[in-house]
């Protein structure tokens, strides 16, 4: 951008960064992008939070269908009859519920078929299978905080492992009514003799209906030092007999194909190959996808970790007995189907996720945001500055010395009303400048009139033309008397524009003052035919008396005086008159006025009449007028004294001039009788 420069090469105009603009343009973008960033931070942290919540009680509801759908499944050979459960579990999360075979042929739809309900998802939420249940973890994968279902025992109950059988799975192992009954009778007398001993216990049906013992405060240890036996509960009943024998002849079956010795198992799955027994244990089994992620509080307190193997004979039986379960409980349990859980729209389950396309978002509202706020700063910015800059460039053309330019008033504001004061400003300068031009004119004009006289006369006396007598004497002198009382006068007026006007203040009374100043006057008064009177009002018990410079006052009063005496025709009157405003308090004045019957002052030339070199008569002719700066020293001397100057008139009637004078109290010397 081009730079703009004045007469004297320096820049109209300060750089960008150092300008009015430019430091609101920063703050104002400032301001704009802490809010913004403040504003993004308090939303994310409240919408995290309130996603993590609905995200926690939506993967909660997920979890409860999962596991209703597998107790299921673990419970009924097939899945005829499971629309109802499913309608039910669709009512209570108020997500639509789809399980389909694995080939997506729909079992149960809580959507109905009529009308025909939207397509499914591409993904299946879960694989619900009793006999292969996903890794449940806190997170979608494998890894670190992740928790395993332990594989339950022929007794149902919880066993280290992973062979991933749900532990509702039981199969040929459920007990008839009437060992259930025989089984619950000897844990109940078994809880009562250990509450006789001080342990307190309570009996747990396990899913196959097998009763056990489980210690208050999980502490099995407890049991070693007491009297009462719990043997016949860890004996298997008939049920469990056949079906562990059928299970042992699957493990053997499976352990001579890959060449390893025949074991025989217990109750709890552990094994005996003439060594002593080890717990039950598996190898993983591959985890079918897709799978359900469940959060870590939503699995059983009780987890055990999987037992190491010492072998790989152990892990080869460990392997064998999680097939044979799954080969035996095949006939029990129904087949594997896909779940899917959406919305009852159709789609998936909503969810946020703070992806590139919603990062791309957030950040497009703020950077739209910052922008309008930025647009909006240059607006008004520009609105501001513009004033600025008008003034700034009508201050340089008056420096310039051009003339005073008027700028434009948009508002009445701050810089409205900055705009009017330059432009009071710009014409008081104007009218003094003026004032100027006719002083320095007037001045030359008033010297040049004594001069040229006395040249003439100069001229004359060496040319022989005029004689150098006492008329010629006394010519010359009269010019050089008036050239320097013009002289006087301006030196008074510059010490009175300068402050330099040296004062001796002293107690005056009024009425002597005035006595002088008629006395000092009275010849000029006669010769003009003019009565000259003193009137002083002895108001208030006593004679007005002023703190001031007798010889300055005498002047200031004397030009008053003067002046009338020339402006009033022969047989008029000029009235001296004197009276103070109070008894001599610090807010009383002191009223000095001339007053007169002459010509009077035009209303329009009354604003000027103490303007330096004005006249009424604009010829100045030195018969009509003196050198126009008597009326600009008195009130250059009454303000001195701290007081004003002022004046009345009336065309065809006379003036009257006041001068106001702060009043030091009566005159103790001259009191009223």
């Amino acid at each position: 951008m081009a730079r703009r420069a004045d007469k004297g090469g320096q820049r109209l105009r300060p750089p960008l960064r150092k300008s009015l603009l430019g430091r609101f343009l920063a703050v104002s973008a400032l301001v704009a992008a802490c809010s913004v960033a403040a504003t993004a931070w308090l939303a994310v942290q409240t919408t995290s939070g309130a996603i993590e919540q609905e995200q926690g009680r939506n993967l909660a509801a997920d979890t409860r269908v999962l596991d209703t759908l597998l107790a299921y499944a673990a419970r009924h050979p097939t899945w005829d009859g499971v629309g109802a459960t499913v309608d039910e579990l669709a009512d209570a999360s108020d997500r639509r519920i789809t399980l389909t075979t694995q080939s997506r042929q729909i079992l149960a739809d809580s959507a109905g078929s009529s009308p025909p309900p939207p397509s499914l998802p591409p993904q299946a939420s879960a694989v619900v299978d009793p006999l292969s249940v996903a890794d449940v973890s806190s997170g979608s994968g494998s890894g670190a905080g992740s928790v395993t279902i332990a594989a339950p025992g022929t007794d149902g109950t919880q066993r280290p492992g992973t062979d991933r059988v749900d532990p509702r799975a039981v199969g040929p192992f459920e007990l008839s009514e009437a060992e259930r009954t025989s089984l619950r009778r000897t844990a109940d007398e078994a809880v009562q003799c250990l509450s006789r001993t001080g342990i307190a216990s309570d009996v747990v049906e396990g899913p196959s209906g097998r009763p056990r013992i489980q210690v208050v405060g999980n502490d099995p240890d407890r049991l070693d030092g007491s009297r009462c036996s719990t043997d016949a509960l860890d004996r298997p009943t008939g049920t469990e007999a056949k079906a562990l024998v059928a299970l042992n002849e699957l493990v053997n079956a499976c352990l001579d194909r890959q060449g390893r010795e025949a074991v025989e198992l217990d109750l709890d799955l552990s094994w005996r190959t003439g060594e002593e027994p080890l717990p039950a244990t598996a190898v993983p089994v591959p985890t079918p996808a897709p799978s359900l992620s469940v959060p870590r509080e939503a699995m059983p307190t009780e987890v055990a970790t999987p037992a190491p193997l010492d072998s790989d004979n152990d892990r080869d039986i460990a392997s064998c007995v999680g097939i044979a379960r799954q080969e035996q409980l095949s006939s029990y349990v129904a087949s594997p189907a896909l779940l899917f859980i959406s919305d009852p729209g159709g789609g998936e389950v909503p969810g946020f996720d703070l992806s590139p396309g919603n990062t791309a978002k957030i950040t497009g509202v703020a950077a739209l945001v910052l922008a309008l706020t930025v647009g909006a700063s240059v607006f008004a910015g520009v609105r501001l500055v513009r004033p600025l800059h008008a003034l700034t460039g009508a201050a340089q053309r008056m420096r310039d010395g051009e003339a005073p330019s008027q700028v434009v008033v948009a508002a009445d504001n701050e810089i409205g009303r900055l705009a009017t004061a330059f432009n009071d400003m710009s014409a008081h300068r104007a009218r003094m400048e003026e004032q100027r031009k006719v002083m320095v004119s007037d001045v030359a004009h008033e010297l040049r009139t004594p001069l040229s006289n006395i040249r003439g006369w100069l001229e004359g006396a060496q040319d022989g033309v005029a004689d150098a007598d006492a008329t010629f004497v006394s010519s010359l002198l009269e010019e050089a008397v008036q050239l320097q009382h013009i002289i006087d006068d301006l030196q008074d007026l510059s010490a009175a524009d300068a402050g330099a006007l040296r004062l001796h203040p002293e107690p005056v009374r009024i009425g002597d003052l005035l006595a002088h100043v008629v006395a000092a006057h009275q010849a000029q008064a006669d010769a003009a035919g003019v009565d000259l009177t003193v009137t002083v009002a002895e108001e208030h018990g006593a004679v007005p008396v002023v703190e001031a410079d007798p010889v300055r006052l005498r002047q200031a009063i004397g030009n008053l005086v003067s002046n009338a005496v020339r402006h009033t025709p022969a047989g008029g009157r000029v009235t001296l008159r004197a009276h103070a405003t109070g008894p001599g308090g610090p807010d009383d004045e002191v009223l000095l006025e001339v007053a007169d019957t002459g010509s009077g002052i035009a209303p329009e030339d009354l604003p000027y009449v103490f303007d330096r070199f004005w006249r009424a008569e604009k010829s100045r002719s030195r018969r009509t007028g003196g050198s126009g700066l008597g009326l600009a020293i008195v009130r250059k001397l009454v303000e001195a004294h701290g007081g004003t100057a002022g004046v009345v008139s009336t065309v065809g009637r006379g003036s009257v001039f006041t001068l106001r004078l702060p009043c030091s109290g009566p005159d103790p010397m001259n009191t009223a009788a």
